[in-house]
Parts: structure tokens; sequence; C-alpha cells
């Protein structure tokens, strides 16, 4: 890792060096985002869910709630990245993600046809908005790890503790889908081989054989209905 260094003339709009103040970067320029979280989340909502519990709290005048959820953005990115989205108003975002128990830092997308530069971007903004929300600002971040086809694994598990806890979705896309099982499934093994993580927690089902082998190996697999998930049950309920 190399040390952070100050780019003089640069405005602060696009890469927001505020975030990565005394950061270490990978060689491909990607901040290091140490896992600050001590515990293991009790739950996790989204973002959406949990600016509407922040609305519906701050209408009660409850300005200073706390809820013990943990924060994800197992989304849709228009649900959290826009120019009114947590990159370009963090300041916004800072004040509803501070009354929850701590986050997974967020899942900006690679998708396959996108533009290289446009999933590192991705990349160095998961791990510049956990290092600032974590280190720079003292919360509980557990790293959300994603990729794209086999030609993402250059970078994108850069930043990223090995011996650690991260954290993955499978709402979606994913092992859900045959088309996709097979590339989720080959970057989850590069995940391991690579991080060599203890825990993996899984946003969504993490009912598959490739979590059950992982299991096999040692490696707790701690899984989180997501809101489809939980809707699913609902209506099987019923």
């Amino acid at each position: 890792m190399k040390l952070n260094m100050i780019r003089k003339g640069i405005k602060d709009v696009w890469w927001r060096p505020y975030m990565v103040s005394g950061a270490k970067f990978s060689e491909n320029d990607i901040p290091f985002c140490p896992t600050t979280a001590t515990e293991m989340p009790a739950l996790i909502l989204t973002y959406k869910e949990a600016k509407e519990m922040y609305r519906k709290e701050i209408r009660r005048h409850n300005k200073d709630f706390m809820s013990l959820a943990y924060v994800c953005f197992y989304a849709d990115d228009g649900d959290f990245d826009s120019f009114k989205g947590i990159w370009f108003r963090s300041s916004h975002a800072y004040k509803v993600l501070s009354h929850f128990a701590g986050i997974i830092t967020p899942d900006f997308s690679l998708y396959q046809d996108f533009p290289l530069l446009l999933k590192l971007w991705n990349v160095y903004r998961m791990r510049a908005f956990g290092y600032w929300f974590g280190t720079l600002c003292g919360h509980a971040v557990i790293n959300n790890v994603r990729w794209g086809t086999s030609e993402t694994f250059w970078y994108c598990f850069d930043g990223i503790p090995e011996n650690s806890v991260v954290a993955i979705g499978t709402v979606g896309g994913s092992p859900r889908k045959l088309d996709d099982r097979e590339r989720f499934e080959e970057g989850l093994k590069e995940l391991v081989r690579r991080l060599h993580p203890h825990t993996i927690i899984v946003y969504g089902s993490a009912n598959y054989k490739c979590f059950k082998e992982l299991e096999e190996q040692g490696i707790t697999i701690l899984a989180y209905p997501s809101k489809t998930n939980k809707a699913f049950a609902g209506r099987v309920k019923k």
C-alpha cells in the first residue's frame, strides 16, 4: 500500500479527497478500508428503508433515536447514487446513517458493459465512503464486495482487509439466475482465495450449494433476509 498524497488543485467534486485523508492506497489507487465493526449486525436495512425510518423519527421530534440495524446498499443504484445521493450529498447521508449501528459499504454497480474507468471509480467510491464513515467518522463498517466478470478481479478486491468479515448481496441477479450463477460462483471463489474471510454476510438467500461448500471449509455464513425475501415469505404464509 502507498501512502495517500494530496493532489493540489483538484476540486473536491468527483473523488472526494476529504474522504480518504490519511488512507493507504493499492497499486490501482483504491483506498484501503479497514473493518471497524466489532459485532455482527442484529438486522440489516436498505438505505431506502433507513431514510424512511429517519424521516419518521424526525417527524416525531425524536432526533436522538438510534437503531440496532446496519444499513446496506443492495438495491438499484438510483436509490442511493445520483446528484442527490450519498456520494454528492455525503453530509445528508451522514445525518441519516449516524442513527444506525453501522453500515455495509455502498454497492455501486460493476456492470459488464460499463467502461473500465467507471468500474474503477465505483470500486474507489465503495472503499472511500467506507473509510470516511468508519475510520474518519468513527462508525462501524463492514466491507461490501462486488465483482463483475473475471476481468474485474485485478482490482475489485482491492482495499479490503484479509482474514476479516465481508458482505455480499444475492438480490437481483447473482446466483438466483442460471445465467449469472457461474459468474457469481467464480467470483465468490476468487474472493475467498484473495481475502480469506472468516465470515461472509449474505444479504438475501444463502440457500445455494456454493455457500454450503464454504461452511464445510470453516467459513461462517450469516444470511440476512432481503426486503424481497421478507415480502415473499409473507405471501407464502397467507
